[in-house]
């Protein structure tokens, strides 16, 4: 009987030990390596800040980040199979439609942004520009405004979507087109932060950005209503009004964008080279004292707590992030 029992004890050490190397959350091992981060450029700043206090927390993990266009750092991985554990996008749409189902299984929505005209007062006419005016001004000879690329940022498309929906708005036939005219492609950049630095040594009077963008770089900008600033999901019947033609999955082949709230989502690739790691920074990420925390204090409303679409969806989530979710269309 003696025997029988200590078998029976060392079949449950091996048990363990195995469950450890094949699943090795349910042992509570401190993450370490290498976590390898790609997200929208309107996050570098509050993702610097999480890194910090992530890795002072973690110090075996060392955070790696590449911040750019959500688009294209979504295909960074889907087309030139770039290895990363997470994905955070300025329009949680891109998640949907360039990772999953290959190369992602859940989106997680975590924060909101709205869409503002930023400014300096080295920029021309900036003692005249308001709520009111800067539509006008935007269409002036010799005024240098821009915005990022389309098919690489949401913040380029959403940028062609407020004016748009501008044009309704205020009652001009023929503004969205005007106001192209004056804007030529070498104002277009990559990324929307590329913008901040032009407009700060006064190589740009104008730029669409984020407000979250602006408040962190101390940007004076122009707040537009709700109607057209993509920012209030009250609004998303009407924002739908707005619609920008851009390149698709595969070279040649194009994807209609279709006006909606800025929302911003975020997944774990399947192939995560460093799951444990990337699991606990989105633990971090998600809880209201951690990563949202930080979003808040930098102009970007979060989700509290975080939101996902289907009951489905919540349980495919690791575990240890379901209670961090709630499902809400």
């Amino acid at each position: 009987m003696k025997r029988c029992k200590n078998l029976f004890r060392w079949m449950l050490v091996i048990s363990f030990l195995v469950s450890g190397v094949i699943f090795p959350f349910s042992v509570g091992a401190e993450p370490q390596g290498k976590l390898i981060i790609f997200h929208a450029g309107s996050l570098t700043v509050p993702f610097a800040k999480m890194e910090k206090i992530f890795e002072a927390k973690y110090p075996k993990v060392d955070v790696l980040r590449e911040g750019g266009g959500s688009t294209k750092m979504a295909r960074m991985i889907s087309e030139l199979h770039k290895p990363a554990d997470i994905m955070g996008s300025a329009d949680f749409k891109v998640i949907d439609k360039t990772l999953i189902p290959e190369y992602a299984e859940w989106n997680v929505r975590f924060a909101t942004n709205q869409l503002v005209l930023c400014y300096t007062d080295k920029s021309r006419f900036a003692n005249e520009v308001n709520a009111d005016s800067w539509y006008g001004i935007l269409g002036r000879k010799g005024v240098i405004w821009g915005h990022s690329d389309p098919n690489l940022d949401p913040c380029g498309y959403r940028s062609l979507m407020v004016l748009q929906l501008a044009e309704r708005h205020y009652k001009v036939p023929g503004l969205y087109d005007q106001l192209i005219a004056n804007r030529p492609k070498k104002n277009i950049r990559p990324k929307s932060v590329e913008l901040v630095s032009l407009l700060k040594t006064g190589n740009m009077d104008y730029a669409w950005e984020y407000l979250s963008v602006a408040v962190q770089h101390d940007l004076k900008f122009i707040k537009l209503p709700d109607e057209i600033n993509l920012g209030n999901y009250k609004y998303d019947t009407h924002y739908k009004q707005a619609k920008v033609k851009v390149t698709g999955k595969k070279p040649g082949t194009w994807m209609t964008r279709t006006g909606k709230s800025c929302t911003y989502g975020i997944t774990m690739i399947k192939d995560a080279p460093n799951p444990e790691a990337a699991i606990a920074f989105l633990g971090y990420l998600m809880s209201a004292n951690g990563g949202l925390k930080v979003l808040n204090e930098m102009g970007q409303p979060p989700f509290i707590p975080c939101r996902v679409s289907t009951q489905i969806v919540k349980d495919s989530l690791p575990p240890s992030l379901q209670d961090l979710v709630e499902v809400r269309n």
